[in-house]
């Protein structure tokens, strides 16, 4: 399987979304995209992170970007969590990981003293050909939405 890199296109994928929406890495293409891949739906570190990206959304909007986060949550799980947060933009549902191994964001975590595979929150961004610019690995959530859009300004030109 065929994992991304800094200025590669991204892969063929196919996931589901929120809204009944199919993503594919075609969706991906027009335009800039925000691509981020969080723990868990309704854990405050993932609700701070989602709150950040929804104020900032217009922002993105106004440069072109669409966003799109994703966990291994289930539709029903995105779907409630999308309604409670009032989020503009779909999360994406992978629980087999399969997006999150194209992105490699599958990682042994400690929880409790114990190690568990999870998602380690990290964030790509996409130009509009589909090519990966820039990435956040190990992602702390406060700052981290301002961060990217601010990147994403220099990108932009």
């Amino acid at each position: 399987m065929t994992t991304v890199a800094i200025d590669h296109p991204i892969p063929p994928f196919q996931a589901q979304a929120t809204s009944g929406r199919t993503i594919t890495q075609d969706d991906l293409r027009g335009q800039w995209t925000v691509l981020y891949f969080y723990p868990r739906d309704n854990t405050p570190g993932c609700t701070n992170e989602a709150k950040d990206f929804r104020d900032l959304y217009q922002q993105f909007q106004a440069l072109g970007a669409q966003i799109f986060g994703v966990s291994r949550d289930s539709l029903k799980s995105h779907e409630n969590f999308k309604a409670k947060l009032e989020l503009p933009f779909e999360l994406i549902s992978d629980p087999d990981e399969t997006l999150c191994r194209v992105f490699d964001v599958i990682k042994e975590k400690n929880m409790y003293g114990k190690k568990v595979m999870g998602i380690e929150r990290s964030t790509f961004l996409i130009d509009p050909e589909g090519v990966v610019r820039r990435e956040w690995r190990k992602v702390k959530v406060p700052g981290h939405a301002q961060a990217v859009l601010e990147t994403l300004r220099e990108l932009h030109g």
